[in-house]
């Protein structure tokens, strides 16, 4: 019969999230399509290694009089719910159900409308608006007294305990440090290069890096690396100015209404930004992903945001279009030895292949190592106290694999997943990013 026929037999395709209907926000209908997908899910089970997601809905499963998701109480459907950080590997690399499949089952989509209708009827904690409010705390963190501050702080066991009592932030995580000379105060004192740009069939040369809020107010040494690396490669750059976060947190938190408010500033200066010749790089491929992918999805009908979508690119994706082209500088001058590379979730979901390892393999004298595991990090879900020890049992078998290799370097394209397998290796080494690794080998 034709509804028990195999998926994964078509490319994945995707509907567009529909925000903006009825039906949307309807919880009685959100709830049928819970148990629905839930019920595909339990008889698959395929995706038991992914997250927090799958392992709580089984056991759910399995702990119920029936046996059978019709056994679940519908207050539990939020356990559920509450692990899934829309990583997409589910949607891309395991469900074979995903559309053009008549079962049409779009695991973390599904759960982004739940939590968007959770949102909507204020079910949200204070921590969550807060640490999802990445532009207002790197804004504040960033001023040079306040740095050092709160840096100070969130590195103190008794004040780290203290947030745990009032805030719910483990005690345990590791909090990302906010560096007062940001990327755009460096970017003022930079001289651009003058390099004659060539184009090629796929990219102008000219390029506006977004920086996004951890590599403006976290670690700007990333985007100073990137900036470094490309004007070595005869590339134009740009920071882009006046941005805002590209939504990615809030869109984890069910707020559309930020994501939206988000998207209205961003598209408007980058939309400028291409018309005016320019490609967009951003280095952390959540912020990528949102363009190419979760924006476009919420508004299909924006031809801004399909444009920006276009035009927007990974920068090692970036690189190897250069490369194809002829135009990328192999002049390395120092070997890397071995590196363990963890393949970052939204960079795996934007459908480029492995472009950091290809780039990264071509410098002589280095080994890449890949780990493709979810490293469990997800933004702000390892920072939340109910779930940090999910989030670290998640990255332990890639903190293993990283001890297995005993790689000369560690690293991940997604920085805060480096820092999450710094915090489950525990020995005081330190990530280094694959841009910063590129921009040591070339040694400018």
């Amino acid at each position: 019969m034709a509804h028990n026929r195999e998926g994964s037999l078509e490319a994945p395709t995707r509907h567009p999230l529909g925000q903006d209907t009825a039906e949307f926000w309807d919880e009685e209908k959100l709830f049928g399509e819970l148990e629905r997908v839930f019920d595909i899910c339990h008889g698959c089970r395929r995706c038991i290694s992914l997250c927090g997601s799958f392992p709580t809905l089984f056991d759910l499963v399995d702990e119920s009089d029936t046996f059978e998701v019709d056994g679940v109480a519908k207050e539990d459907y939020w356990r559920v719910i509450d692990h899934c950080f829309l990583c997409d590997l589910c949607y891309l690399t395991k469900c074979p159900y995903v559309p053009p499949h008549e079962w049409n089952v779009d695991f973390p989509h599904l759960m982004l409308r739940a939590k968007a209708v959770k949102f909507k009827k204020g079910d949200v904690k204070t921590r969550d608006k807060l640490i999802t409010s990445t532009d207002a705390l790197g804004k504040f963190a960033s001023i040079p007294l306040i740095t050092q501050t709160v840096n100070t702080v969130n590195s103190n066991a008794a004040a780290r305990k203290l947030l745990d009592k009032t805030l719910s932030i483990h005690p345990q995580s590791l909090l990302p440090k906010y560096d007062s000379n940001t990327l755009l105060k460096r970017d003022k004192k930079r001289v651009p290069g003058k390099a004659d740009v060539e184009a090629t069939e796929n990219t102008t040369g000219r390029v506006a890096l977004f920086a996004t809020c951890y590599g403006n107010y976290n670690e700007p040494q990333i985007g100073e690396d990137l900036i470094k690396v490309f004007e070595h490669n005869g590339l134009q750059v740009e920071v882009v100015k006046n941005a805002q976060c590209c939504g990615m947190p809030k869109l984890e938190l069910g707020d559309l209404d930020a994501v939206t408010k988000a998207k209205d500033n961003n598209i408007k200066i980058l939309a400028r930004l291409v018309d005016e010749g320019l490609d967009i790089v951003a280095p952390v491929p959540s912020c990528c992903l949102m363009f190419k992918q979760e924006l476009p999805l919420m508004f299909p009908g924006d031809a801004d945001v399909i444009k920006v979508q276009q035009a927007i690119f990974d920068p090692f994706e970036y690189l190897m279009l250069r490369k194809t082209a002829g135009k990328l500088n192999t002049e390395f001058k120092n070997p890397l030895g071995k590196i363990s590379y963890h393949v970052a979730c939204h960079q795996r979901v934007q459908r480029i292949g492995m472009k950091t390892r290809d780039i990264l393999a071509l410098i002589p004298g280095t080994e890449i190592l890949p780990i493709e595991r979810c490293s469990g990090h997800d933004g702000t879900y390892t920072f939340k106290s109910e779930f940090h020890d999910t989030a670290m049992k998640i990255c332990k078998p890639v903190v293993n694999k990283v001890k297995q290799n005993g790689a000369d370097f560690y690293t991940s394209d997604c920085a805060m997943a480096g820092h999450h397998i710094e915090a489950g290796l525990a020995d005081g080494s330190k990530p280094l990013h694959p841009v910063s690794l590129l921009r040591k080998a070339y040694g400018i």
